[in-house]
């Protein structure tokens, strides 16, 4: 980032490490005006909203009858789904096939929710464990890779599990915890790129790959968003976004009635993505994702932009365990010290740098859009 043309929102906390950040002559950036236009007129989380919900979950029990489970809600112990998955049970009696992707990074605290939830909510858990040579070798390729964009393998497994559940299952609703409380702000594509671009991750695969990767779970775009949406008529759906979601007052429900604790970072839950979104991408790529996270609660009222800069005054790391964390990831991924500090001081590439389908996705987006399937369609460049 060039540190004489850095500039900062004065509405939240989005800045220049966002490429391609906008700023109007007030110096608000487009996030939020994004968030004005087109997330706030389409959010409804009043009666409308629940009259919305309502419809939804009636269909869902009514195509569920007789069947063992009504809808699939994967469970990673984070504060979206621990909470979705109450607020379904509890509140709407829907009864959901439960489960959690083990990639091999687990923290204890996330297992220790995701019992405690399950336990009291007297459910069954659904466990898929990933091969771990495959998982470290598919990760070691993306370190190799130079990219920003090291959480892939890790969210693609989860992806398509999600949907290998649902057509296992015959189940026909997917519960999402995705919400605009704590998700309006879009994450810019330079940094967090798709994660079922098949053409990126074969390209990666093959030239710093040297597994065959005969188990992991892949699924393309393809197979998601056409084959099983149209032709098997499995739905997606977000119901955060139709209910009153604060996280705060989320986080208290949840640790009053299962014991849940908090994570000191979203997608702290697993030690993996800790430690990338914690060190490696502020560190390497100046891209902190607290900016993120912190301008999203901003806009729905959540922080005060001064909480947020405090917070993000100080990194999102422990300085004094870095170097910890650091030997950890790198043993657990079979590796020196040295040389996963030799990927962190490697030449930086980015998605564009590998094949890559990105303009398919920005087509298949705007179609979605034009039919009404996803309201807010923004991920920038």
């Amino acid at each position: 980032m060039n540190k004489q043309n850095y500039k900062i929102c004065t509405n939240c906390v989005m800045d220049t490490s966002d490429n391609h950040i906008i700023f109007d002559g007030k110096g608000i950036c487009d996030h939020c005006h994004d968030f004005g236009k087109n997330v706030k007129p389409n959010w409804h989380t009043d009666e409308k909203g629940k009259r919305e919900l309502e419809s939804i979950v009636y269909d869902i029990t009514k195509k569920g009858k007789g069947n063992e489970f009504d809808c699939l809600l994967g469970l990673s112990g984070g504060i979206d789904s621990s909470y979705l998955l109450h607020i379904m049970v509890k509140e709407f009696g829907l009864r959901p096939l439960v489960f959690h992707v083990d990639g091999g990074w687990n923290s204890e605290i996330a297992v220790n929710n995701i019992n405690n939830l399950v336990d009291k909510l007297g459910l069954d858990l659904y466990t898929e464990v990933i091969n771990w040579e495959e998982m470290r070798d598919f990760q070691l390729g993306f370190f190799k890779s130079g990219v920003p964009h090291l959480d892939i393998p890790q969210d693609h497994a989860f992806i398509a599990v999600l949907y290998n559940f649902a057509e296992k299952y015959k189940i026909k609703y997917i519960l999402n915890g995705g919400n605009f409380s704590t998700e309006c702000v879009q994450y810019p594509l330079y940094w967090l790129y798709y994660g079922t671009d098949m053409w990126q991750i074969n390209d990666i695969r093959k030239r710093y790959g040297t597994s065959q990767m005969e188990t992991y779970p892949f699924s393309s775009i393809f197979r998601h968003k056409i084959y099983l949406r149209y032709l098997k008529g499995v739905k997606v759906v977000k119901p955060l976004n139709y209910i009153p979601y604060i996280k705060s007052d989320a986080m208290k429900l949840l640790e009053k009635e299962y014991n849940w604790k908090p994570y000191p970072q979203k997608h702290f839950e697993s030690r993996f993505t800790k430690f990338y979104e914690g060190y490696w991408l502020p560190e390497r790529f100046g891209f902190d994702t607290r900016r993120v996270q912190f301008s999203s609660l901003i806009l729905t009222g959540q922080m005060t932009r001064e909480e947020a800069l405090e917070r993000l005054s100080k990194p999102a790391y422990d300085p004094e365990k870095i170097e910890d964390e650091f030997n950890y990831i790198a043993t657990k991924l079979g590796i020196t010290s040295e040389e996963l500090r030799g990927y962190f001081n490697m030449p930086k590439k980015y998605y564009w740098d590998y094949k890559n389908q990105k303009t398919v996705f920005n087509f298949g987006a705007k179609i979605l859009h034009l039919m009404g399937v996803e309201k807010v369609v923004k991920r920038k460049k």
